[in-house]
């Protein structure tokens, strides 16, 4: 059964609010962040890959530390994101990232969007149970990139 992220996508949008919603899989041999599921497939088509310096804050904080980053407005997007001028284009001016963890290794990340000003701490808190609800579809994603013998399958 391939791993569908629809529900997750519709739960983000009904408790968080989002206008750009990813799901990205994490490969933490190579540092490097696949997308798997986006709300937008023209600006953000599924297969999409960033690999990130070990070193790099975000990456550090959200993928290897397993913490989630919240930045509130334009300035906190662009500090982390190279296509923050794209990110803008669609509206989106502040940030929720997700770690989705499972047995203490990150399967992948989740990322909401909304307008500069749309997040805060709450947003953050009512953004972590998504990835409760992200660990099973991810597994699934992960199983079934080891079985075609993907690169990009391991967590």
């Amino acid at each position: 059964m391939p791993a569908d992220f629809s529900p997750l996508e519709a739960a983000a949008r009904e408790r968080v609010g989002v206008r750009l919603f990813t799901v990205l899989a994490w490969d933490d041999d190579r540092g490097a962040l696949r997308r798997i599921h986006t709300s937008h497939p023209v600006e953000y088509p599924a297969g999409g890959e960033k690999v990130f310096p070990r070193e790099a804050p975000w990456i550090r904080r959200v993928g290897v530390q397993q913490q989630p980053y919240l930045g509130r407005n334009r300035a906190a997007v662009a500090a982390v994101f190279d296509d923050h001028e794209l990110i803008s284009s669609l509206g989106c001016g502040a940030v929720v990232n997700v770690p989705v963890v499972d047995g203490g290794r990150t399967l992948g990340v989740l990322n909401l969007l909304d307008a500069e000003g749309a997040y805060s701490d709450d947003s953050v808190t009512a953004a972590l149970p998504l990835a409760d609800l992200a660990v099973e579809p991810l597994r699934r994603w992960h199983a079934a990139q080891r079985a075609a013998g993907s690169d990009a399958a391991r967590p």
